[in-house]
Parts: structure tokens; C-alpha cells; sequence
């Protein structure tokens, strides 16, 4: 049985967190967190609580901790949120703050 956790609305657009979690995808529970503490990009630290709440997850269901394998790891996009900047002669460009929803499964290996 898997034991998921969901991060939504995670403030990074989710091309950057795709590279985060291709890391760590079929890893050993131990191995994935090692690699997130070790990596330079913002998203690590997001995939990482991610990670932590499944194994929470799995341990309330009393299910053997040692053997947990990251199952699943995926990043879907969440809402766009849209602000404009002002530009000259009376202009506006438009910025989009792309979301995302992390999304982490360890299973028993």
C-alpha cells in the first residue's frame, strides 16, 4: 500500500520542481532525503516536506519504515496567479506566478 502526501499551491513553477523530484523517484526513503539536503535548488526543500509527511504517513499506519521507497513522485501545475508590471507610454506586461502540486508516494519495498 502507498502512503501519499499532497503539497498544493506550492510557490514554484512546476519545470522547476520536476527537476527536484526526477532525483529522488525510485530512491530508498534514506537515499532521497540525503540527496534533497545535499541539493542547491529552492524546490528541495518543498519535495523534502513533501517527503517527510508520506513517511509520517506511512509510520501512523504502523508499516514497516525501514524498507519505504519512493513509489511515486510527480509535480502537477496549480493555478497561475496573474499580476501585471507597467510599463511605458501607458502599457502593462503581464507576469504570471506559475503553482504547483507536489505530490509524493513511498511504498514498501
Amino acid at each position: 500500500m502507498a502512503y501519499t502526501n499532497v503539497h498544493r499551491m506550492a510557490r514554484i513553477s512546476p519545470q522547476k520542481a520536476r527537476l527536484v523530484v526526477s532525483l529522488i523517484r525510485g530512491k530508498r526513503y534514506t537515499d532521497a532525503i540525503n540527496t534533497l539536503e545535499m541539493s542547491k535548488l529552492r524546490a528541495a526543500v518543498l519535495v523534502k516536506n513533501a517527503l517527510v509527511a508520506a513517511y509520517h504517513n506511512a509510520d501512523q499506519a504502523e508499516a514497516n519504515v525501514r524498507n519505504l521507497v519512493v513509489s511515486d513522485a510527480r509535480v502537477d501545475a496549480g493555478p497561475t496567479i496573474k499580476r501585471f508590471q507597467p510599463k511605458d507610454r501607458g502599457r502593462s506586461h503581464k507576469i504570471l506566478k506559475r503553482t504547483s502540486h507536489i505530490s509524493v508516494s513511498v511504498d514498501e519495498a
